[in-house]
């Protein structure tokens, strides 16, 4: 079965003045969509039609890199889209919980998960993982993520940022630590929240 482009739970304008809605957009309807248009092509008549998402980036190395660019494109926004939203919110219960125990605070985790996204060189995503039943922030190239078998910190990621230019060069232009400091205003922690349940 083919991959498809998810349907955004929220409209464009729902993250202003934080995320603007040509960026958003253009980021759903052209970027994602161009990266699940690419991924069907890349596996058509191949061994990997018709695997999940997760089989595909769980032997990432196996499939050329044309499914790795594209199908990690496809994961990572995916898992962005849902982690976002107009709420709001703050963690609570057993996430506050393990940030607090992992971090110290939720400003503590922002200021390692903005490190992790600005130090990045060129294209990638900073990510909240969970690993070994405990969270901890990485960060990964290009379209890669940590359920990839090549990724150097390995994980379950439960929040992600993206920090290509795409994501936010219309309203931030150059100025990725200020695109990256707006982000927490539109965080879904219901949705971060959930997805650390699974992940445990």
């Amino acid at each position: 079965m083919a991959h498809t482009l998810p349907a955004l739970g929220y409209a464009f304008d729902a993250l202003e003045p934080h995320i603007d809605a040509l960026t958003m957009q253009i980021h759903h309807d052209r970027h994602h969509q161009a990266y699940v248009d690419n991924l069907n092509k890349a596996l058509a008549g191949t061994e990997g039609e018709g695997k999940s998402l997760e089989e595909l980036m769980a032997n990432i190395s196996k499939y050329p890199a044309a499914v790795r660019n594209n199908g990690g494109g496809h994961w990572n926004h995916t898992l962005f889209w849902e982690i976002l939203g107009p709420s709001g919110s703050q963690p609570s219960g057993a996430l506050a919980d393990a940030i607090n125990a992992a971090f110290g605070s939720l400003d503590a985790l922002k200021e390692k998960m903005n490190t992790a996204g600005t130090t990045r060189f060129g294209s990638g995503w900073a990510w909240l993982i969970v690993k070994d039943g405990k969270l901890d922030v990485c960060s990964t190239p290009n379209q890669d993520n940590p359920l990839m078998d090549i990724a150097e910190v390995k994980g379950t990621p439960i929040l992600g940022i993206d920090v290509w230019e795409h994501a936010y060069y219309l309203k931030y232009q150059n100025k990725r630590p200020d695109y990256l400091g707006a982000i927490w205003n539109v965080i879904n922690w219901d949705a971060v929240a959930a997805k650390f349940e699974a992940a445990k």
